[in-house]
C-alpha cells in the first residue's frame, strides 16, 4: 500500500486513461480500438510525446519552456527548405536541423542559467522570435511533397521481415507480434535485474505479488498493441522512436548521476550547490536537450504531413506542459517521471481522438483538457496536503 500511496498520482492517471479509453470505445461503437485508429493515435500524437519527454526534465528543474512549439515550427520549416529548396540529402538535413535545435536550446539555457534572466521571459521571447522567423523563412507559403523517404520517417511502418502469417483467413504482421514479445521478455529481465540490485543494496523492494501484477498488466498491454498493429500495417516507425526515447530518458532520469542532479536542482538548488552540484550547468544542458527534442519533434511533424507550414504547430508547447503536469510532475520542480508525462500525453490524445469521433469540436476539446489539467494539479496538491497536514509551499531557496 505504501507503493500505491507514494505513486497515487501516476496510478490515478493510468486508471483514468483506461476508464476514458473504455468509455470512448463504447461511445464510438468500437472505433477507438480499431488497429487503424490506434496507429493514427501514435503518429498523430508522437511529436507531443517527444516534446513532453523533454518538457518533464525542464519542469523537474522548476522551470518551463514556452518556446518549444515555435521552435518545432521553425525546425519543421527548415526541414522542408533544406530538402526541397536546397536539395540536401534527407540524412544531412536531419542532422542540420537537430544542430539548429541544440543551438536554440543553448541560447535559452545561457540566458536562464548564467545571466539569470527569468525563464518565463526568455522562453516567451523565444516563442515570439521563432514564430516570426518561421513566417519569414517560409514567406507565408507551405512547402509540400518534401520527400517520400522523409515522409516514411513518421508515417511509415516497420517492414514485416517474416512475411506475415494467415490464420482463419485473416493476415497478421508477424514482425509486430515478435517485436512486442521480445519487448515483453526484455521488460521482465530488466525488472528482475533491478529487483536483484535493490536487494543487494538493501533498498526497498516492491512486494512480489504487486510486481507480478504490474508486469502482467504492462506485458498484456504491450502484446495487445502488438496484436492490433499486426492486423494493420505493422508497428509505426514513430512508435519505435518513442519507445527508444522513453527507455533512454527514463534510464537517464532515474538511474544516472545526471538524472539525480536534475532532481536535486529542482528540489532545492541551494542545497544541491552546497553538495557540489553545478546547477547552472544542469539547467543549461536541460534546455539544450529540450531544443534537440523540439527539433526532433519538428522533423517528425513535417515528416508525417510531408509538408511545412508557417501557420501550423500553434499551442504544442502548452500541450507538452499540460502532459507533464497531468502525468504527475510538480509545478515546483523536483518531482515527476518521463513515463508520467507519456501517460499524461496519451490521456490527452485519447480524449481528443474520442471526442473527434463523436463530432465534438476542438473548442470543447481544449476546454476539457484545461479542466483535466486543473483537476490533476489540484489532486496532487490535495494528496500532499493530506500527507503533511498542510498545503505544500514552493521551495524557497532556489538558485540556478
Amino acid at each position: 500500500m505504501n507503493i500505491i500511496r507514494k505513486n497515487i498520482r501516476q496510478y490515478g492517471m493510468i486508471i483514468a486513461l483506461i476508464v476514458i479509453a473504455l468509455i470512448f470505445q463504447n461511445l464510438t461503437d468500437g472505433i477507438l480500438f480499431r488497429p487503424a485508429n490506434i496507429s493514427n493515435l501514435v503518429t498523430q500524437n508522437g511529436y507531443i510525446l517527444i516534446l513532453a519527454i523533454g518538457m518533464v526534465l525542464v519542469i523537474l528543474t522548476g522551470r518551463i519552456d514556452l518556446s518549444v512549439g515555435s521552435l518545432l515550427a521553425f525546425t519543421s520549416a527548415m526541414s522542408g527548405i533544406l530538402i526541397v529548396q536546397m536539395e540536401w540529402p534527407v540524412w544531412l538535413a536531419i542532422i542540420a536541423v537537430l544542430v539548429i535545435g541544440a543551438i536554440s536550446g543553448a541560447w535559452n539555457g545561457f540566458w536562464i542559467a548564467y545571466v539569470k534572466v527569468p525563464f518565463f521571459v526568455v522562453t516567451l521571447a523565444g516563442m515570439l522570435f521563432f514564430r516570426g522567423l518561421t513566417m519569414y523563412v517560409l514567406d507565408g507559403l507551405t512547402i509540400s511533397n518534401i520527400s517520400p523517404d522523409f515522409h516514411r520517417l513518421a508515417a511509415g511502418f516497420v517492414p514485416d521481415f517474416f512475411g506475415g502469417i494467415s490464420i482463419g483467413g485473416a493476415s497478421y504482421n508477424l514482425t509486430a507480434l515478435v517485436m512486442c514479445a521480445l519487448a515483453s521478455l526484455i521488460l521482465i529481465f530488466a525488472e528482475f535485474r533491478k529487483r536483484r540490485a535493490a536487494r543487494l543494496y538493501e533498498a526497498g523492494l516492491m512486494p512480489m505479488p504487486f510486481l507480478i501484477a504490474r508486469l502482467a498488466i504492462v506485458i498484456g498491454a504491450i502484446n495487445l498493441f502488438g496484436y492490433w498493429f499486426s492486423q494493420f500495417l505493422g508497428i509505426p516507425n514513430m512508435l519505435v522512436l518513442l519507445a527508444a526515447l522513453i527507455v533512454i530518458y527514463s534510464f537517464v532520469a532515474e538511474n544516472t548521476v545526471a538524472g539525480r542532479h536534475i532532481y536535486a536542482t529542482g528540489g532545492n538548488a541551494h542545497a544541491a550547490e552546497l553538495n557540489g552540484i553545478k546547477t547552472k550547468r544542469v539547467v543549461f544542458w536541460v534546455y539544450v536537450n529540450m531544443g534537440v527534442l523540439a527539433a526532433l519533434a519538428g522533423i517528425m511533424f513535417a515528416s508525417r504531413l510531408n509538408a511545412a507550414s508557417a501557420r501550423a504547430e500553434a499551442g504544442f508547447e502548452l500541450q507538452a506542459i499540460a502532459a507533464a503536469f497531468i502525468g504527475g510532475a510538480s509545478p515546483f520542480g523536483g518531482i515527476g517521471k518521463v513515463t508520467g508525462a507519456i501517460i499524461g500525453a496519451m490521456l490527452m490524445g485519447v480524449l481528443n481522438n474520442g471526442l473527434s469521433h463523436l463530432g465534438i469540436g476542438s473548442d470543447v476539446q481544449l476546454a476539457i483538457t484545461g479542466a483535466f489539467l486543473l483537476l490533476a494539479v489540484a489532486f496532487d496538491i490535495y494528496t500532499k496536503k493530506s500527507k503533511s497536514g498542510k498545503m505544500p509551499d514552493p521551495p524557497k531557496a532556489k538558485k540556478a
